[in-house]
């Protein structure tokens, strides 16, 4: 299973935010942290403030911040609202019928099961738990 780049750093913003607990940070300090694009994180933030998981300060001195403290962030429920679609494979789009055995395929309902085991999984941790090591990520992200 594979999640997609937007997932990916998504999870990467709340970990950062979360390390840097109450004080602001900025799209660009978080891009170079990751070595990652600016541009990418930008649409991300906006998505995670719409979905109320930062607050945003605009203008001279603003910046991001977390809104919620890390152990009320669920990890699944994060990826089911981030994520458009979770299709693991074609067949699972609606606007897709290219496979030829669709109709009878016995495969299918094993895979959709398994995808709900991945975000079941995922929806037993939070934020919290995933920087359980913060003085390593202090050192990597914010050079501590």
């Amino acid at each position: 299973m594979q999640l997609t780049l937007q997932s990916d750093y998504t999870l990467r913003v709340l970990i950062y935010l979360a390390l840097k607990k109450d004080e602001l940070s900025t799209i660009d300090e978080i891009a170079e942290a990751y070595q990652i694009s600016a541009h990418h994180l930008t649409r991300i933030v906006h998505k995670l403030g719409e979905l109320a998981y930062i607050n945003t300060q605009r203008g001279r001195g603003g910046g991001i911040l977390l809104a919620q403290t890390p152990e009320k962030i669920n990890i699944g429920e994060v990826i089911e609202k981030i994520e458009n679609h979770f299709y693991i494979v074609e067949c699972f789009d609606p606007g897709k019928k290219c496979c030829v055995i669709q109709s009878i395929c016995l495969l299918k309902p094993h895979i959709a099961e398994a995808a709900q085991s991945f975000i079941n999984t995922l929806k037993k941790k939070t934020l919290e738990d995933i920087i359980l090591n913060t003085r390593q990520l202090e050192k990597i992200l914010l050079k501590k």
